[in-house]
C-alpha cells in the first residue's frame, strides 16, 4: 500500500496518461488503497488541472482527456529517454519545424533527467546515425541546450566564436532568441565587449558556458529576432534575385523545396514560378533546383542560367562516361 499521498498520485497519473480507461478497482488494486481513496486523488489532480473524466457503472472508471491548458506528465524512463533522444536528433540539424521551442523543451528534459538516463541518451544516440540529413551543418544539442536555458533564464552567456574568416575569439553575451532558418541556428545576442547587437551561426559556437550572471533584456533595434536576422545577413553578403519556371503545380514543388527558398506562385494548373531574394552561391541553387525532380526553366540571374547549363552538361558526360 502507498501510503505517501505525493508519490501515489503522481503513480495515478502515470497509470492515467496511458491511453485507456481505468476501472475504479483496478485502480484501487494497483495502488494498494480503496475505492473512496481512489476518488479523493482523482478529486485532487482535477484541483492541479489534471482533466479525468469519470464514468458511470457498476465499477465506474477514469480516463484522461484532453483539457484547455497543457499540465505537467509524468514520463517514465523508457519515455523520457525516446523523447530526449528524438529532441537530439531534430536539434543536431537546422531542421525546418524544429525550432526553438523544441530546444528548450530538450533543456528542461535534459535538466532534470538521472545521470543513469542522460548515460543512456547519449549512448543511444553515439551509436546511431541518420541516412539523411538537413542541408545545415551538424550542430552539438548540448551547445543548444546551452544556449536556450540562459535565452529562457535570462543569463548571460559566454562561448567560443569562430569567424567566416576563421579567427578566433571570446565573446559574452546576452543572449536573446535562437533562429533557424531551416538550415542553420543562429543566436541573436547582445554583445557586452562590442556594446551592439550581433548574431551568431551555432555550428561556429564551441565552449558554451553560462555565466549565472542575470540581466534584464535589451529592445531590439527591430521588431522580432527573425527580422533582425535576417536585415543582418543581407548586410553581410552580397544577395542576387532569381526567377524560375517550374513544370509542375505551386503544390507539388512546395512539397518538394525547403520552403525558404521562397513560395511557388501557379501561373496554370501545370506550371508555377519561383521568385526570391538568395545569398547562397548560384552552384549550391543550382544543384537544389534541379533536386526538386522536376524539369525547371531559369529566367535569371545569367550567373544562374549559366552555371545550371554547366551542371547539365557535366551530368551528361558523368551518365555517357
Amino acid at each position: 500500500m502507498t501510503t505517501d499521498t505525493p508519490a501515489r498520485l503522481l503513480q495515478l497519473l502515470s497509470l492515467l496518461q496511458t491511453p485507456r480507461e481505468w476501472p475504479g478497482g483496478e485502480l484501487a488494486d494497483r495502488l494498494g488503497v480503496s475505492r473512496r481513496t481512489v476518488r479523493r486523488d482523482v478529486d485532487r489532480l482535477r484541483e492541479l488541472g489534471y482533466p479525468v473524466q469519470a464514468t458511470k457503472g457498476s465499477d465506474g472508471g477514469y480516463r484522461l482527456v484532453a483539457g484547455k491548458a497543457m499540465p505537467p506528465l509524468v514520463l517514465d524512463d523508457e519515455e523520457a529517454v525516446a523523447i530526449a533522444v528524438g529532441l537530439r536528433a531534430g536539434a543536431g540539424h537546422a531542421v525546418e519545424g524544429v525550432d526553438e521551442a523544441s530546444v528548450r523543451a530538450l533543456a528542461k528534459l535534459e535538466q532534470v533527467l538521472p545521470a543513469r538516463l542522460r548515460h543512456r541518451v547519449t549512448t543511444l544516440q553515439a551509436a546511431t546515425t541518420a541516412l539523411t540529413s538537413g542541408d545545415g551543418p551538424s550542430i552539438a544539442p548540448e551547445t543548444l541546450t546551452v544556449m536556450a536555458s540562459t535565452v529562457a533564464g535570462q543569463e548571460r552567456l559566454r562561448f567560443a566564436y569562430r569567424a567566416k574568416d576563421g579567427t578566433e575569439s571570446r565573446r559574452l553575451t546576452e543572449p536573446y532568441r535562437l533562429v533557424s532558418t531551416g538550415r542553420r541556428w543562429y543566436l541573436v545576442a547582445y554583445d557586452l565587449d562590442r556594446a551592439d547587437w550581433r548574431t551568431f551561426r551555432v555550428d561556429r559556437v564551441s565552449e558554451p558556458f553560462a555565466t549565472g550572471a542575470r540581466f534584464t533584456p535589451r529592445e531590439l533595434p527591430t521588431g522580432s529576432a527573425a527580422e533582425y536576422l535576417r536585415q543582418s545577413i543581407h548586410r553581410r553578403q552580397e544577395t542576387y534575385d532569381y526567377t524560375v519556371t517550374f513544370a509542375a503545380s505551386a503544390e507539388d514543388v512546395a512539397a518538394r523545396l525547403p520552403a525558404w527558398l521562397g513560395p511557388p506562385e501557379p501561373l496554370d494548373p501545370g506550371r508555377c514560378r519561383l521568385r526570391a531574394t538568395t545569398g547562397d552561391p548560384v552552384e549550391w541553387l543550382a544543384v537544389r533546383l534541379a533536386m526538386s525532380g522536376f524539369d525547371f526553366t531559369v529566367q535569371e540571374p545569367a550567373e544562374l542560367v549559366a552555371c545550371v547549363r554547366q551542371l547539365g552538361a557535366r551530368l551528361t558526360r558523368a551518365a555517357a562516361s
